[in-house]
């Protein structure tokens, strides 16, 4: 059976989180943030390869951070782009050939700044995207006030996204011919592949990105509280 590849995005930086490294580097708790989501991932039951995305240069860095928390997974690093998309498109280059040759039939991308993404929540998406072709974790969002009132039935967008392999490679494929460049993976497949069903999966806010020094506080403290992760 076809396993499911995870990409794990890392090759941003710690500025606006006040850092002097790449803030994936930081400590929480007893391990880098990055090493929680490729803990997280390579734990899981059908998945491999993991691939990292970091900035060029430091490779060394990231992959000694991660060493002593990978056993004998399979995790590959790659060089990543200038911007999210060209990013996530390194990733998928370096999968082609598994998804070519059949190993590989969906890919979950995940943001290494959201440490405390649960197996639950990789699990869930990995099988509604097998199921529909493609799944995005989603939580309520406050509802905005427009001019006829509040506007409700809102929702944040997160990650891990999954989606068909074959689809997301040709997605990508058109959008570097085009020099589109989308927001997030979902933008992409929404513009070259709108006939994917792309299923919401309930999520939590709890699913915190790290962008500021007090996101990184906050997700200490509920890993301390052993806040159930979302």
């Amino acid at each position: 059976m076809p396993s499911a590849a995870v990409v794990v995005l890392a090759a941003g930086s710690g500025s606006r989180v006040g850092a002097e490294v790449n803030k994936v580097l930081l400590p929480l708790l007893d391990r880098p943030v990055l090493a929680w989501s490729i803990t997280t991932a390579i734990a899981l039951e059908g998945v491999g390869p993991v691939v990292v995305v970091v900035r060029d240069g430091e490779q060394d860095a990231v992959a000694g951070a991660l060493t002593p928390y990978l056993g004998t997974a399979e995790v590959r690093l790659v060089a990543g782009g200038a911007t999210r998309h060209a990013s996530e498109l390194a990733a998928l280059r370096v999968l082609r050939p598994d998804v070519e040759r059949g190993e590989v039939d969906v890919v979950a991308i995940h943001d290494g700044a959201r440490p405390l993404a649960s197996s639950e929540l990789f699990g869930a998406v990995l099988i509604a995207a097998r199921t529909h072709g493609g799944a995005i974790p989603v939580v309520p969002a406050p509802a905005l006030w427009g001019a006829e009132g509040p506007v409700r039935g809102l929702g944040a967008v997160q990650t891990p996204q999954a989606f068909d392999a074959v689809r997301l490679l040709a997605a990508y494929d058109q959008a570097e011919r085009a020099g589109f460049a989308g927001t997030d993976t979902a933008a992409c497949l929404e513009r070259f592949a709108p006939d994917v069903d792309v299923a919401a999966v309930p999520s939590s806010s709890l699913n915190l990105k790290v962008t500021w020094p007090q996101d990184l506080a906050l997700v200490e403290r509920l890993q301390q509280a052993d806040v159930v992760r979302p």
